[in-house]
Parts: structure tokens; sequence; C-alpha cells
């Protein structure tokens, strides 16, 4: 009986493969390592991630060392500065230093619309508005 069961046994067993190279298992933290990429990739793909979006007017500068990036430069747009960061991490850096100024002006700006309140835009639906919307001004 044991042995018309061996055939089965064999033919239900998954098959294994073959390691050519004969080397044990590498642990999670070597695999990771080797799929980091170069600094020199990852900087190129932020860069590139920086000409396609709006962020490209404002020249940003970026280096890449270990994994971390590096954004300098200026901007007059204070959102610009989030954006770059998003970007940076999104490229496939791990971290990254956020060096980028923002133009005084821009600050005085933004403070300025906080000190307004919400714009319409941001208004949460149902709530009391004090401005009438400009289709109830019309009539």
């Amino acid at each position: 009986m044991i042995i018309l069961l061996a055939p089965w046994w064999a033919a239900a067993a998954p098959p294994q493969k073959a390691s050519g190279s004969g080397r044990a298992k590498s642990s999670p933290a070597a695999s990771a390592a080797a799929k980091a990429r170069p600094d020199t990739a990852i900087e190129a793909d932020i860069r590139a991630r920086f000409l396609k979006s709006k962020t490209r007017s404002d020249g940003f500068t970026v280096q890449v060392q270990g994994g971390v990036a590096r954004i300098e430069g200026k901007t007059k747009v204070i959102q610009h500065k989030g954006v770059a960061t998003r970007l940076a991490k999104s490229g496939g850096a791990r971290a990254v230093d956020n060096r980028i100024e923002v133009d005084p002006a821009a600050r005085e700006r933004a403070a300025a619309n906080l000190e307004k309140g919400r714009r319409r835009a941001q208004v949460k639906r149902g709530a009391v508005r004090t401005e009438p919307t400009a289709a109830q001004s019309k009539r």
C-alpha cells in the first residue's frame, strides 16, 4: 500500500526551484540593500518630477547623498516648499532636507489669507456663510 501512495505523493508535492549558486538565502536587510537605488538614479528621478510639476519655474537644486535628498532654492509660492518635499519622497528619497526659502511677501500674503478666514472653496458643506454667494448676489 505504501508503494502505491509514493507516486501520488511525489506528484502532489509542489515543484522546487533549483538554486544554481548553492548560497544560503540572504537576510531581509541584505535584500533591501540590494534593491536600494543608487543616489544618482534617485536624484535624476526627483529632477524629472520637478520638471513635470509647477515647481520647475523655481529652479530648485537637488543633491542626494545616502538616500537623503537636499533641496535648495527660493520660491514666491509658499505651497511649492511642501510640493518639493513630496516630490522628493515619491522620487525615492528616504528622507528630505528641505532648505527652500519662501519669499517674505508670500508669507505675508498667506498670513493675511488666514486672517480673512476660509476661502469659499474651503468652506464645509452646510456651514453658514457670512457673505452671499455669487448666485445669491445676482438676484
